[in-house]
């Protein structure tokens, strides 16, 4: 695992040049309040002190992700729980009730409730922040060496300091941003892998400088002292400006070359010695981190919005009660003999206070602690799910946050990273064609065959399996000749390095293509196995032949090829070229053979997604290589246009090539991408991938994951100017006409740096509109606010829920701004899943967090709110009713703990099994059916609308629900022993009525009936019925409840009570019943007729019979007029090689040792024993 970085919370800061500094913050800032985080200046100086800590204080390098520290929790925690409406309106009860003569319902009915509320999610809070807080120390105490006090030590990545040296061997990832020393390799280079930060495949390289690259002893680097300035902390990943200063020598500057950044890795390398120079927040990741927003779901915007519209209710109903008194008082006040009419009136403040706290329970207190214990056991079922448990490394799902588990049922965007996120960032050499004739067809075999067994083993980079290949070479076919060639060619035409331990060649290589063609070729019998700085020697089907390197022409991304010219063994020059299709067909001679034959294979393999290179050769004269190399040594001495001159010198020998064929490399998916995506996208569900890598690789992977068909036009913007975005944006929106807005079948494909232009705030809205329109988008070689920018312009400009997914450290951004992000624990490390909402092993495993877990819960939740705001209204709209009957008094119709309890106890139970085991209909029909998830995708069960219909509902059984027991009662009645009845004994009847009435429509709301809901439904009522009984005889033994004494022994023996309690649930909820069989039968959905499959257990539905159930992509009857756009056959070119790097590739082949392997061990022997001593 490699460090999990964060976006707000960084470690301890000290005094000195860090102008962020924990002490020196606002309690804002320490508690993470911000909205976004403080960027430094880049022009503030920094003076570091090489191997003198105490000079150096600056941040420390300790992260967090965690909300909360155990100084930070309780204010933090009480700021957030009373930013949410409901729970400061309760406060605001809770203190009322506290003012005597004011509260009709007592002093504690609000309080209590609320502090077990508060209490119960803040130890949801704790848990799941103990949780992060374990993720981040696994990161925090992972060990690292360093130098101090002339030794080695190991210590945790928490204590490395600024100006430490700092050792990391191969693998390895770096703790800090570090200025490279010395290293293993020649020349003080080193490679790293970076898709870590910018998401792409190749390593770089990165060379120490000739000052400090022979210090590489304990003494030497003991005795290293001197001072670096550089820049202040900044985001800019490829940008540094530094000098360093050593003593007795000139100052020497340091530039991006010389810099080691923390998340990435060491490959390639044995160890490395760097100088720390920025630890914590100040490092390049961490400028570029963004403040991670609360995140609130959209239902919960809804119901928050609703609770503000019943609190305005809730006053119009106390207004509306205090002009009832005012009117009641007039009219009666005199006439009436039994009251005081001394007593003075009240103010209208009084009064209206009286009326709020009497109504007060219209909104829901349980609402949110039944939500927080509903989501976290949602979040628990996800945590147990064994469907999305990775097995290979015994990881689980896990849902970080609970809060959101409802937005997982409505993602509309998904943005999705490429390395490592879909694909495993694992190149294999998967088929070919050569001389006409297609290699690789072949299903896999479980023996490989004599041949290959007599050749290398298999290896993770070849996945060739076709005996043809090698029987046409051993049998005289007529290609062999092209069969050898082309194997030769793979086998020499590289920049790989072999390593040979004991019997194992290990090939070393920047370039993962080459990596893999070079095991590709092995596994055929043609072996790479050494390397001098001027010569390669191979092993043809066992024949040793040694090629003499002369002259490396390098790869770069405008040539798209890379050629190298070598002397046969028998003595004959010849330059070999791999590269495009375009370039190379266009320096093909009249005589090559098998053009047309190539091409058909190179649009079958790229309809695959396979990346795709063209194999040719020319054999050069003497003559003509004397000559052009005369030509490439002038080009090379050029002081103007140097890069220019010497590609126009590659241009003039790389000619009248001959054809041998193609290779076509697998950068291999995670199990079952395309599957996944095919779901996806049935569910409506738009996918955007945006990644660091190169555009041709983007493309690849977007044919593989069945992203992009064969046929789908391709809008290509790639522009450097802002006129040239602009015109190009405009252009396509233009072809679109009346299709622009809708989803058409075409692919929008995009790089950073026209992405710049066209987010800038002119075009925005156009951009926008185009892609939208486009049933695909790729954004290409984005840096990591560019993602996070451009998920927030969807987010903010587009009524939908988005989901950002990632597994590295440059997606961190983007998981962050969108609505839910999603981390994937793979290869790069666990920043993504550190900072994530839900964490997943495989991408694969989207499909049932979403459609299955999402759906669920969405529906769990949204029947839980509405029935909660539905039993509340039914009961506590009652006292409105009663105000008409008692003049308006205030006076309550139930006994206050009655009232209380009523949500805490009698109908606790309902809504929690529908929130909890509620389901919508089968995990197997969710996954068959991906277009049930536009249900909750639309939001069609929960919006405004259906909220009033259901306050409606509750509001005309509330009406029932009172008036036909008070007509029952209204000529009163004479009990056993002469008895009355008083109004708690009416308040008792309808109490009771409610319970029964609210408890019965939880079960007409139920989908899935189960044990717990008819412990649920007939538990409640039964709890009500004993708790009656036994609470009317509390007093005297308890000092409460004096008014409810004997009140069981009136109702429970009136005959009344039993025929109404047959009569006033039936009359309320035979309407809702028959609503019910009207719609499914009249109206009927199409989440219906599945549940309906499932009961009469039909294998099938047709869904191409269902209307409307499956929205198409719109035909395209457009006229593209523009050459942004691509309409041809794909032909799958890709290839990952380092460019512009501090060395050539050409520099680094002439300067591998082929005898370093041994001194490499010594060396690191001699080190294992001076550090263990």
């Amino acid at each position: 695992m490699e460090p999990a970085e964060w976006n707000g919370a960084w470690g301890a800061c000290g005094g000195g040049s860090a102008p962020v500094c924990l002490g020196s913050q606002k309690v804002e800032q320490r508690m993470g309040w911000q909205q976004s985080l403080p960027v430094l200046e880049a022009s503030r100086i920094r003076t570091i002190y090489i191997n003198d800590p105490l000079k150096n204080i600056f941040c420390q390098n300790w992260i967090s992700t965690a909300k909360y520290s155990l100084w930070s929790f309780l204010p933090r925690y009480l700021y957030l729980q009373f930013s949410k409406a409901a729970n400061a309106f309760f406060l605001f009860i809770a203190i009322l009730q506290q003012i005597p003569d004011v509260s009709p319902t007592g002093k504690y009915t609000t309080l209590l409730p609320l502090m077990a509320i508060l209490t119960i999610s803040g130890i949801k809070e704790i848990i799941e922040d103990y949780r992060r807080h374990m993720a981040d120390r696994l990161v925090n105490t992972k060990n690292t060496i360093v130098l101090r006090q002339d030794s080695w030590y190991s210590i945790m990545w928490k204590e490395v300091n600024v100006g430490d040296v700092v050792k990391a061997s191969n693998g390895e990832f770096l703790p800090a941003d570090m200025v490279l020393i010395s290293s293993s390799e020649p020349l003080s280079m080193c490679y790293i892998a970076t898709s870590n930060l910018d998401g792409e495949t190749n390593l770089k390289i990165r060379q120490a400088l000739p000052e400090t690259a022979d210090m590489q002893t304990n003494k030497q680097l003991a005795n290293l002292t001197g001072k670096i300035e550089c820049e202040g902390p900044n985001r800019h990943f490829d940008t540094f400006v530094g000098t360093l200063y050593l003593p007795g020598k000139s100052p020497v500057a340091i530039g991006p070359d010389q810099v080691l950044l923390r998340g990435t890795q060491l490959r390639n390398t044995q160890w490395i010695v760097g100088v720390v120079i920025y630890t914590g927040f100040d490092t390049k990741f961490m400028q570029n981190s963004v403040k991670s927003p609360l995140k609130r779901s959209k239902v919960e915007k809804v119901t928050n919005l609703q609770i503000l519209v019943l609190f305005t209710m809730l006053l119009v109903m106390a207004l509306v009660s205090f002009v009832g008194e005012v009117l009641w008082n007039k009219q009666y006040r005199a006439t009436i003999w039994y009251l005081n009419n001394d007593v003075s009136y009240h103010s209208f403040a009084f009064d209206i206070l009286v009326f709020i706290i009497l109504y007060h329970n219209l909104i829901p207190i349980s609402l949110l602690v039944t939500l927080e214990i509903v989501k976290f056991i949602q979040a628990q079922f996800i945590n147990w799910d064994e469907d999305m448990h990775y097995k290979v490394n015994d990881v689980y799902a896990m849902a970080r946050t609970s809060n959101l588990n409802e937005e997982l049922g409505q993602v509309k965007y998904l943005f999705s990273d490429k390395t490592g996120t879909l694909t495993c960032n694992i190149m294999t050499f998967k088929k070919c064609t050569i001389a006409g004739i297609m290699y690789g067809d072949s299903e896999p075999r479980d023996t490989p065959s004599e041949e290959f067994s007599q050749s290398s083993p298999i290896t993770d980079s070849c996945e060739f399996n076709d005996p043809r290949l090698l029987e046409n070479l051993k049998n005289g076919h007529p290609t062999e000749s092209y069969i050898k060639e082309f194997l030769t060619l793979l086998c020499v035409c590289h920049t790989v390095f072999p390593e040979k331990d004991g019997t194992k060649i290990n090939y070393q290589a920047s370039s993962p293509d080459e990596a893999a063609l070079v095991k590709g070729a092995k596994k055929l019998g043609y072996v790479f196995t050494a390397r001098t700085p001027y010569s390669v020697t191979i092993e043809a089907m066992g024949q040793k032949c040694i090629f003499e390197i002369l002259n490396i022409l390098e790869f770069s991304s405008n040539r798209k090829r890379m050629s190298i010219i070598v002397r046969t063994p028998t003595g004959q020059l010849r330059l070999y070229c791999k590269g495009a299709d375009l370039v190379i067909y266009e320096r093909l001679s009249s005589d090559s053979l098998f053009v047309g034959e190539t091409l058909t294979h190179l649009e079958h393999f790229a309809k695959e997604g396979l990346r795709t290179l063209c194999i040719a050769y020319t054999d050069l004269t003497e003559e003509e290589y004397q000559w052009w190399l005369e030509d490439y040594k002038k080009a090379t001495l050029t002081l103007h246009d140097r890069i220019k001159r010497i590609e126009e010198c590659y241009d003039k020998i790389e000619k009248k090539f001959l054809l041998l064929g193609a290779t076509a490399i697998e950068d291999r998916l995670q199990a079952r991408v395309p599957e996944t995506i095919t779901t996806l996208l049935r569910a409506n569900i738009r996918i955007w991938v945006l990644t660091g890598d190169k555009q041709e690789t983007a493309i690849n992977i977007a044919y593989s994951c069945k992203l992009i068909s064969g046929q789908m036009p391709r809008i290509h913007l790639n522009a450097n100017s802002f006129e040239a975005t602009k015109q190009a944006i405009t252009q396509n929106c233009q072809d679109l006409k009346h299709l622009l807005g809708k989803e058409n079948e075409v692919a929008l494909i995009i790089d950073g740096e026209t992405l710049k232009y066209a987010l800038s705030f002119e075009i925005k809205r156009n951009f926008l509109n185009l892609a939208l329109s486009c049933k695909t988008v790729l954004c290409c070689r984005l840096s990591p606010l560019q993602k996070a920018e451009i998920v927030d312009v969807v987010k903010k400009n587009v009524r939908a829920v988005t989901l950002a997914v990632g597994d590295g450290a440059n997606d961190v951004g983007m998981i962050q701004t969108a609505h839910v992000g999603v981390g994937i624990s793979g290869n790069e490390g666990m920043q993504a899943t550190n900072n994530s909402d839900y964490a997943i092993a495989q991408f694969s495993y989207l499909e049932k967090l979403l459609l299955v877990h999402g759906a669920w819960s969405y529906f769990r939740v949204t029947k839980c709110i509405l029935y909660c705001f539905y039993k509340n209204v039914v009961l506590y709209v009652i006292e409105l009713w009663f105000s008409f009957a008692n003049g308006f008094s205030g006076q309550i119709i139930f006994e206050r703990w009655c009232i209380s309890l009523y949500n805490v106890i009698f109908t606790s139970l309902p809504p929690l099994t529908l929130g909890i085991f509620e389901r919508c209909c089968s995990e197997e029909s969710l996954i068959k059916y991906p277009e049930l998830y536009r249900i909750p995708q639309t939001g069609e069960t929960f919006n405004t609308k259906v909220f009033w219909i259901q306050c409606m509902n509750a509001l005309v059984h509330s009406f029932i629900l009172f008036w036909f027991p008070a007509k029952m009662l209204k000529h009163d009645i004479v009990l056993q022993h002469g008895y009355t009845t008083d109004y708690l004994f009416l308040g008792n009847f309808i109490y009771t009525y409610v319970v029964v009435t609210v408890c019965l429509k939880a079960g007409l709301e139920t989908m899935s009936w189960n044990k717990f809901s008819h412990l649920a439904i007939w538990g409640s009522i039964s709890i009500w019925l004993v708790f009656f009984i036994i609470y009317s005889r509390f007093w005297p033994t308890l000092p409460i409840a004096s008014d409810m004494v004997g009140q069981a022994d009136l109702v429970l023996i009136c005959p009344l009570f039993w025929l109404g309690i047959l009569i006033v649930p039936t009359v309320c909820l035979i309407q809702n019943v028959l609503w019910k069989s009207l719609r499914n039968t009249y109206r009927r959905t199409f989440l219906e007729e599945v549940r309906e499959m499932e009961r009469n257990r039909v294998p099938e539905v047709d869904i191409s019979k269902m209307s409307g159930r499956r929205a198409t992509a719109a035909s395209l009857d457009m006229v593209f007029e523009n050459n942004s756009v691509d309409l041809s056959a794909p032909r799958g070119y890709s290839f990952s090689q380092t460019e512009q790097s501090v060395m050539t590739q050409e520099e680094l082949v002439r300067s591998y040792n082929p005898g370093r392997n041994q001194s490499k061990q010594s060396s690191n022997a001699a080190f294992t024993d001076i550090f263990l001593e």
